[in-house]
């Protein structure tokens, strides 16, 4: 091992099986050379459920799983490192099969009185031409997979004829999809890093819904730090971040997504991503910069993080 005390031998797992596979390759560069450039010794590689040989790789002080979607952000992956007692960056695995679930994490925010849109599940052998949206919805509404990210599949309908076009396309390939009441409003994001929120972050898309193209390739999305509300509603988008992070059980480092009813300037939170993208579009790493946290910095945080971590739940337990 090497001698340096600020120096940790890194596993980086990138790429993966998801339909998010080419952001995770992205982010997997950005945080490899970020952690190299911090004195960090970082393995770089790919994963698959049928090929674990990169966690096989030693020396291995932390995993860095930036992975996003299946087996990568939904407790597949985590579940592993578990079970190898390897200590990694993010939240655990039942934390992140719940924040990947995104009926369950609607569910788990009502019981405990987080507003979050109405929604309703939509099943594949249930669909008829006929469909409407359930009372409390209507249109335009947000149709998305239950346990997707990156908006895959995701889309706003106008009106019946979108939403049945929608879900008969896209229902073959996930088995039930999620219809959401649309939320007029500014759309919010909260990055939170070790229980602390970061700067809240409004994306203003010139596109009318914040879609994979807008959140990765288009160059004229904004993201304004200097948001046109009150502190006391600035207050409640944090206060719902940061209640969605404790009820979920995330640590290290999460994302919340929140939409402000414009009418009555109440909160609505989306869904919690356990482990946000780090490309040059991503919104953690610029809210942590404009809190003068730099990108290479917030690499090296997590995966201390991660090591403190490991050290304590591997430490003997005290007794008698």
């Amino acid at each position: 091992m090497d001698d340096n005390p600020k120096s940790l031998a890194i596993t980086l797992l990138a790429g993966g099986i998801s339909s998010e596979r080419e952001i995770s390759l992205l982010t997997g560069e950005q945080i490899a050379a970020a952690l190299r450039r911090r004195g960090h010794r970082v393995f770089q590689a790919d994963i698959a459920p049928t090929n674990l040989a990169a966690l096989d790789h030693q020396p291995c002080d932390v995993v860095f799983p930036a992975l996003h979607g299946t087996f990568g952000e939904d407790g597949g992956i985590q579940e592993i490192l578990e079970q190898r007692r390897l200590p990694f960056v993010g939240s655990d695995s039942a934390c992140s099969r719940l924040a990947m679930d995104k009926l369950a994490t609607k569910k788990k925010l009502l019981e405990n009185s987080v507003p979050t849109p109405d929604w309703q599940v939509v099943y594949s052998g249930k669909f008829k031409d006929s469909w409407v949206p359930a009372s409390g919805i209507g249109y335009p509404c947000v149709i998305k997979p239950i346990a997707e990210g990156s908006s895959v599949d995701c889309a706003v309908c106008r009106n019946a004829q979108e939403a049945r076009q929608h879900l008969a396309s896209t229902l073959s390939r996930h088995g039930s999809m999620l219809v959401e009441r649309f939320i007029t409003g500014p759309e919010l994001t909260v990055g939170i890093i070790n229980g602390t929120p970061l700067p809240t972050i409004e994306i203003r898309s010139k596109v009318n819904f914040y879609d994979y193209q807008a959140k990765y390739v288009r160059p004229d999305t904004q993201y304004l730090f200097d948001i046109d509300l009150s502190a006391t509603v600035l207050n409640a988008v944090r206060t719902a971040a940061l209640d969605t992070w404790r009820l979920v059980g995330a640590r290290h480092l999460a994302r919340v997504d929140i939409m402000v009813d414009a009418a009555a300037l109440q909160p609505f939170v989306l869904e919690i991503n356990t482990m946000p993208g780090f490309t040059s579009h991503s919104l953690v790493p610029k809210a942590a910069q404009h809190a003068g946290i730099s990108f290479d910095e917030l690499c090296d945080r997590l995966v201390w993080m991660a090591h403190q971590d490991g050290i304590v739940s591997s430490a003997p337990r005290g007794g008698k």
